[in-house]
């Protein structure tokens, strides 16, 4: 088989002081889990971790689920305010070997739309060797919203969410080739990138 054809392995990162120490239950990580069931249309795998707000877990969770476990994506959630302890993005920059910036501006100008406070979330993405690390959103409405962007009543897209962009992104560093559920979120690529449809 070849490399390129494998399952896409995702890593999924809950930050929560309490949720990790069992005061309330995780959502952030099973409103994850469910939405990449929705809206990927090739194998993938998950590997979880629910974690608190300290710097260096966080910076040793992300070196673990690259370097070790081999995630070709990390989806954070959690910890990009402006508390003292949101510290994922400072933990996520940290790892980096290269920044994506145009991630966490696309995040803030859909969450823009719903609340003038959106303009607090620091979320960032990052390559990591051949992984990209993308913080998202604590909420899971906000989550999907990030994902998905906005469609409006026909359901064509009024603000493109940041996942049509990640297969194309897993493809330039080296990862499996994604496809989506178009109904969900449509992948983006370029015409000499794309793969043809395979036969019906």
């Amino acid at each position: 088989m070849n490399m390129l054809d494998r399952a896409l392995r995702v890593g999924l990162v809950s930050v929560s002081d309490r949720a990790s120490a069992g005061v309330y239950r995780d959502e952030g990580i099973p409103a994850l889990s469910e939405w990449l069931q929705s809206a990927l249309a090739t194998p993938f795998e998950i590997e979880t971790r629910l974690i608190a707000d300290e710097q260096p877990l966080i910076e040793r969770t992300l070196i673990d689920l690259v370097d070790t476990v081999r995630c070709d994506l990390v989806l954070t959630t959690g910890g990009t305010g402006p508390a003292r302890r949101d510290v994922t993005p400072e933990a996520t920059l940290a790892v980096a070997d290269k920044t994506m910036p145009g991630f966490g501006e696309q995040m803030r100008q859909i969450s823009l739309r719903f609340v003038p406070t959106a303009i607090l979330s620091r979320q960032v993405a990052v390559i990591r060797g051949e992984a990209l690390i993308v913080n998202l959103p604590g909420q899971p409405k906000s989550i999907r919203e990030t994902l998905e962007g906005l469609k409006g009543a026909d359901g064509a897209s009024i603000v493109p969410g940041i996942f049509a962009a990640i297969p194309y992104c897993i493809d330039l560093i080296g990862g499996p080739y994604i496809e989506t559920n178009a109904a969900v979120v449509k992948a983006f690529r370029p015409k000499s990138a794309q793969r043809p449809a395979p036969p019906a």
